[in-house]
């Protein structure tokens, strides 16, 4: 049986998430069809289109991202204290991006008022639109939607494009972050799809090694900490040079199939993280094999299991082998 969502999410644990999604029926996202020789290339394009808009509209920021052939891999960090500080104007604003809202909200828009007998209807409205713009389950919803619509559109028929829930998993701590965000971001190299990170297209790393070398300051993705701008609270918890460094060595290990080139060349940030070279190299490989649900280091899934009351710590061999 599923776990539900409501046992999947702490944020009092932490904001950061490894989500999920499928195709099912044989569905494309992009590549080309054996059967009908169709190639499904430009769905990627939709996929990282729709993506970046939403963290613009949300309240929940994308560290990691790649649009695969079947399926996509995010990293978010979910901001509930962003939303909570957003003005009653603009929680309706961010909303009205997405969907069309109800008459009352259309006219406090337009008049940033309405009629005294319907302030309170206008302030439940305005609540669970606040509670929605930091709600995983909303955000992955207003994704998965529309580009279920235009793919079976395209392909003139109907039904599912998408498996009915998308997989979401708690990274719990600075270790199980980065260890994710790697295995996203080398996705594509590790399916032999491309030689180096940066010729990945439609993942994070190729938009922020472009957005580095083009000295673009307007990068919708989470910045990391040595990114860090006047005023802003949250960051990737690590140097971006220091990240783009680990990430670059574990592909040429995982072409080179040689664990050595990483030890040879051991990047500061796995030393910090308390990681050993071999350990990393297996986690970036084949890190949804080793973890099912909620992923960090023992103290730390120690921490979640209390905050739900749950007895039994899933994925605490694991951790134990990993994270040290």
């Amino acid at each position: 049986m599923p776990t539900p969502r409501s046992k999947q999410l702490c944020l009092q644990a932490t904001p950061y998430y490894h989500c999920v999604s499928r195709c099912v029926r044989r569905a494309f996202l992009c590549g080309q069809d054996r059967v009908s020789n169709k190639s499904y290339e430009h769905r990627r394009a939709w996929i990282e289109k729709r993506l970046l808009f939403l963290s613009k509209v949300f309240c929940i920021k994308i560290c990691a991202y790649a649009v695969m052939s079947n399926h996509c891999h995010l990293v978010v960090h979910i901001d509930e204290n962003a939303a909570r500080e957003l003005t009653d104007l603009e929680v309706v604003q961010r909303w009205h991006h997405v969907y069309q809202g109800t008459l009352i909200t259309q006219q406090f828009e337009r008049e940033n008022k309405v009629e005294d007998y319907l302030v309170a209807t206008l302030k439940h409205t305005i609540s669970v639109y606040r509670n929605r713009l930091f709600d995983l389950s909303w955000f992955m919803r207003s994704l998965n939607e529309p580009i279920a619509r235009m793919a079976n559109a395209e392909d003139e028929c109907t039904g599912r494009f998408w498996e009915g829930r998308f997989v979401s998993q708690a990274l719990l701590d600075d270790s199980a972050l980065a260890a994710c965000m790697a295995y996203v971001d080398l996705n594509p190299l590790r399916s032999g799809m491309v030689d180096t990170p940066e010729q990945s297209e439609f993942t994070s790393i190729r938009r922020r090694v472009q957005s580095l070398l083009q000295r673009k300051d307007a990068n919708p993705l989470m910045p990391f900490r040595d990114q860090r701008e006047p005023g802003l609270a949250s960051v990737v918890p690590f140097n971006f040079k220091d990240y783009l460094e680990l990430v670059d060595l574990t592909g040429k290990a995982m072409r080179a199939n040689d664990v050595n080139i990483i030890d040879n060349n051991l990047p500061r940030i796995l030393s910090r993280l308390n990681i050993s070279s071999s350990n990393w190299f297996r986690l970036t490989r084949k890190f949804e094999v080793y973890f099912k649900g909620a992923i960090g280091n023992c103290e730390s899934l120690t921490h979640f299991c209390n905050l739900q009351n749950r007895v039994r710590r899933l994925n605490i061999n694991v951790s134990k082998k990993y994270f040290r």
